[in-house]
């Protein structure tokens, strides 16, 4: 009979979005990421293979816990008001250090495939999005009617990556919320 695992992989995944928000994945060590998850190095490589697949296991926990929920904000395409409230629920799972996901493009979408295609798979969903909720504010008159709905979710969606960064860097959230009230304000009547 097959021993159990002694170990909850979720929890240990979780631990890893901490360290890797903070250290990046260069950054961080492996004593580090073997220490904080209290896993051991043996059962470490024989759960995940090497430090990349970690990361992108890791990667789909925090799309799948973290970043998806808040995008879900979006999914029913209700209008102006669920990208204002995409963008105020976005502030405090970035603010201070940044996006998981964004990050990991940032510091390895050039040379790898797999961070690569999960930006990527993001960022269409997001503009996907987007496209949809604009569409709708256009039918209920929540938005001008001359605003080119693709031009406008191709601008939030490039927003997104760059608020990403800029939740690292922000001094607080309300200059976030600031800004993302500048960007929806000149769409709306």
């Amino acid at each position: 009979m097959p021993r159990r695992a002694q170990y909850d992989v979720e929890q240990i995944l979780q631990q890893a979005v901490d360290i890797f928000l903070e250290h990046s994945f260069h950054g961080a060590i492996m004593d580090e990421i073997i220490a904080r998850t209290s896993f051991n190095r043996r059962g470490f490589y024989l759960e995940f293979g090497s430090k990349q697949q970690f990361l992108y296991k890791v990667l789909a926990h925090y799309q799948d816990t973290q970043l998806m929920p808040v995008v879900s904000e979006l999914e029913n395409h209700h209008g102006i008001t669920a990208i204002n409230t995409f963008f105020l629920s976005y502030i405090p799972l970035v603010y201070g250090r940044g996006c998981l996901l964004i990050n990991c493009v940032c510091e390895l979408g050039k040379q790898d495939n797999v961070i690569k295609e999960m930006g990527r798979h993001y960022l269409d969903r997001l503009q996907l999005d987007f496209i949809g909720c604009l569409e709708k504010a256009k039918l209920a008159k929540e938005i001008k009617p001359d605003i080119n709905v693709e031009s406008a979710a191709l601008q939030l969606t490039s927003y997104v990556q760059g608020f990403a960064v800029n939740g690292i860097l922000a001094e607080n959230k309300e200059e976030m919320v600031i800004a993302t009230e500048a960007l929806l304000t000149p769409l709306q009547v």
